[in-house]
């Protein structure tokens, strides 16, 4: 189920995410979706492939998620 935008993202990432990092979260897991077509765990690749490219951009501190310094 490929999320046509960051309003159709669970409750939990919207409130836990800040904006950017639900567009990273978003792009990568329609990608990974789409990629694995007819694998039976499809939906569950996608995010956490979606989880990982997240977290290359970010990193999660006791304030919540911020970006990565470069």
């Amino acid at each position: 189920m490929p999320y046509v935008s960051n309003a159709g993202l669970p409750d939990n990432l919207q409130r836990l995410l800040p904006p950017h990092a639900q567009d990273i979260y978003r792009e990568a897991f329609n990608h990974a979706f789409a990629h694995h077509e007819g694998d039976p765990r499809q939906e569950e690749a996608a995010h956490r492939i979606a989880w990982a490219a997240v977290k290359r951009s970010y990193v999660k501190t006791e304030e919540g998620w911020r970006r990565r310094e470069d």
